[in-house]
């Protein structure tokens, strides 16, 4: 689980990641992004969106065991991050440790 925090510490602070499912989704909808994580809290129609349009761009979907608040935390943001999406992990091992 630490490990998993650390990763996506690391890609918000070093590579480029896009926080929010409304952008989450539209980002998987055109195909973009290397990894979508949503925490496990996130509304019910925005896990199925998130998994539909995932499994169609063949990006690796991961549900973090955590809340949106603890997912916002981990991410440095003073709010909740429901859904997040790395497409650049800078300098973290995120990609590998989730596959």
């Amino acid at each position: 689980m630490m490990d998993v925090d650390r990763g996506i510490r690391v890609a918000v602070d070093t590579g480029d990641v896009t926080l929010g499912s409304e952008k989450s989704i539209q980002s998987l909808k055109l195909g973009k992004g290397q990894l979508v994580v949503v925490a496990q809290n996130a509304p019910k129609d925005i896990i199925e969106d998130v998994e539909y349009y995932a499994k169609l761009s063949e990006i690796p979907c991961h549900i973090y065991d955590g809340t949106s608040v603890d997912l916002g935390s981990v991410c440095g943001k003073p709010f909740t991050v429901a859904t997040l999406i790395v497409n650049d992990p800078g300098d973290s091992t995120i990609l590998d440790d989730l596959r």
